[in-house]
C-alpha cells in the first residue's frame, strides 16, 4: 500500500463517523472515575483527535517528525495535567490507548481497514509510550520541587530576641541542606541586623566529622557577616563522638541546650550594652 493511500486510510478510520470521539471520551472518562470532569476530557481529546488526524494526513506514521509536533505538545500537556492530579502512568496512557478499542475492526471490516487499523495501533502504542515518558519527567519535577520545599521548611530561622536569631536543625545535615542553612541564616542576619546567631542541633540524630565540618562552615560564613555563632544541643553522646573523632570547634562557643545558648548570648550582649553606657 502506497504511503499516501495508507495515510488516507488512516484518516478515514479516525473520522469514519461522528461517534468515534464521543466513544473515546466516554471510555477515558470511565477509567478516570470522575476525578476529571467529562468536559475537561472532551476538551483534551477533541484537540488531540484533531491534531492526530491532521498529523497523519500530513506526515503519515512518522510520529517523531515535525508533522506530529502539535500532537506531542498536546500529549505533554495532558501528561503534566494527569501527573499533577495524582493519576498513575497507566491511567495517563489510557487516554491514548482507549482510542484503539473504539476503532477496533468489526467482522464486516475490509482487509484494507484491518491493515490501516494495525498501522494505527502501532502509532498509538508509540504515542502512549511517549505519554508515559512525559508523565515520568513531570513526576520527577514535582518530587524535586517538593523536596526543595521540604528542605526550606526544615531549616527555619527564628528571631529569639532583639539582635538574636536561631536555626533549629532537625534531621540529617548534608551538603545541600548546609547550603540552605547558610543562605537563610546570612539573609536573616542582613534583614534583622542581628549580631548573634544560635545553631541548635538538638534534633540532629548524629554528628560525625562531615556534619561538624558543615557546622564550622556555617559559623565561618556568619562571622564574615559580623555575627557571632553559638552551637547548642551538644548532648553527652555527641560530645563523646566528637572527642573520639578528634573534631575541635576551636573558639566557637558550644552549649548543651538552646536555653543555655540564649542565656549566654543575652549576657554577652548585655555586657556590651553596659560597657557602651547603655542599660544593663
Amino acid at each position: 500500500m502506497a504511503v499516501k493511500e495508507s495515510s488516507d486510510r488512516l484518516v478515514e478510520l479516525l473520522t469514519r463517523d461522528d461517534t468515534v470521539l464521543d466513544q473515546w471520551v466516554q471510555a477515558v472518562t470511565e477509567t478516570l472515575r470522575g476525578r476529571i470532569s467529562r468536559a475537561e476530557v472532551q476538551r483534551e481529546l477533541t484537540e488531540l483527535s484533531r491534531g492526530l488526524t491532521q498529523a497523519v494526513e500530513q506526515a503519515g506514521l512518522d510520529w517523531q517528525g515535525e508533522g506530529f509536533s502539535e500532537v506531542r505538545a498536546l500529549l505533554v500537556e495532558l501528561s503534566r495535567n494527569r501527573a499533577r492530579h495524582g493519576f498513575t502512568p497507566g491511567e495517563t496512557a489510557t487516554s491514548v490507548f482507549a482510542c484503539k478499542d473504539v476503532l477496533a475492526p468489526t467482522t464486516g471490516s475490509s482487509a484494507e481497514d484491518i491493515t490501516a487499523y494495525l498501522q494505527l495501533t502501532r502509532l498509538l502504542d508509540a504515542l502512549g509510550l511517549f505519554t508515559i515518558e512525559a508523565y515520568a519527567r513531570t513526576r520527577e519535577e514535582i518530587i524535586s520541587a517538593q523536596a526543595e520545599q521540604l528542605l526550606e521548611l526544615s531549616t527555619p530561622v527564628v528571631k529569639l530576641w532583639e539582635g538574636v536569631v536561631a536555626v533549629p536543625l532537625v534531621g540529617t545535615l548534608d551538603s545541600a541542606r548546609t547550603q540552605v542553612v547558610m543562605e537563610k541564616l546570612l539573609q536573616s542576619l542582613v534583614d534583622s541586623g542581628s549580631e548573634y546567631a544560635i545553631i541548635d542541633i538538638t534534633g540532629v540524630p548524629a554528628v560525625d566529622t562531615e556534619v561538624a565540618q558543615h557546622l564550622l562552615k556555617t559559623v565561618v560564613a556568619a562571622r564574615l557577616m559580623g555575627a557571632e555563632c553559638t552551637i547548642s544541643g551538644i548532648r553527652p553522646q555527641i560530645a563523646q563522638t566528637l572527642v573520639g573523632l578528634g573534631v575541635q570547634f576551636g573558639d566557637i562557643v558550644t552549649k548543651a541546650t538552646l536555653a543555655d545558648a540564649l542565656r549566654h548570648v543575652l549576657q554577652l550582649s548585655g555586657v556590651q550594652r553596659y560597657a557602651a553606657g547603655g542599660e544593663k
